[in-house]
C-alpha cells in the first residue's frame, strides 16, 4: 500500500510552551536520561515532539519514542537526531534543515560541539530571539544542565549547528 504524505506546519508556539513548561523539571512519560549520557536531546525530541505531534516508528532509523527500552536512537543522542531531521529518506514526522543563525526561528534546534570535529554534544531548544539577531540575543531551554531563557553565550563550544524545522509530514 502506498500512501501519500503531506506536509503540516510546525507549531512553534506549542513547542515553546513545553520547552518553558518543563525546563526545570520532568514529563513523567519520559525517562529522565541525564545519569545515562544526558538528557538534552531527550527534551527536545519532546519539544519537536509536542510541536509536530507525530513520530516516524521505523526501527533505528526513525525518531519515535514509546518506553527507555523502545525508542530510537535519534530521540535521545544529539548526533542522530541530527540525522534523522536533516538527511532522512522520507516517512512521517519533524524535518529540518541547517541554517544560518538569522534564519532560526522559536521552536528550533541548536547544537553544540565543545570538542570541534564532526560531534556535537548539546541540543538546546530556541525559546527567544531578540533584535538584532545574534548569538548574545538568542535564549535556550535545554536539560541536563537545566535551563529557561538562557542566553546561548552562556555556552562555550568550539562549532555551533542551528537547525530549523521545515514542518511534519504525516501520511494522508
Amino acid at each position: 500500500m502506498n500512501r501519500d504524505l503531506i506536509i503540516l506546519p510546525y507549531n512553534r508556539d506549542k513547542a515553546v510552551q513545553y520547552a518553558h513548561k518543563w525546563a526545570y523539571s520532568r514529563n513523567p512519560r519520559y525517562l529522565n536520561f541525564e545519569n545515562l549520557g544526558g538528557d538534552c536531546t531527550n527534551f527536545a525530541s519532546q519539544v519537536i515532539y509536542s510541536g509536530s505531534r507525530v513520530m516516524n516508528y521505523k526501527p533505528v532509523y526513525g525518531w519515535y519514542y514509546t518506553s527507555s527500552y523502545d525508542r530510537t536512537p535519534s530521540w535521545t543522542g544529539v548526533n542522530y537526531l541530527y540525522n534523522f531531521l536533516v538527511k532522512r529518506d522520507g516517512g512521517p514526522g519533524p524535518f529540518a534543515q541547517e541554517v544560518d543563525m538569522k534564519d532560526a526561528r522559536l521552536g528550533d534546534i541548536v547544537q553544540l560541539s565543545f570538542s570541534g570535529g564532526d560531534m556535537f554534544n548539546h541540543s538546546p531548544v530556541i525559546v527567544q530571539i531578540k533584535n538584532p539577531v545574534s548569538y548574545n540575543n538568542i535564549l535556550v531551554a535545554a536539560h541536563t544542565d537545566d535551563q529557561d531563557n538562557y542566553p546561548l553565550t552562556g555556552y562555550e563550544w568550539v562549532k555551533i549547528r542551528f537547525l530549523h524545522i521545515m514542518g511534519v509530514k504525516q501520511y494522508r
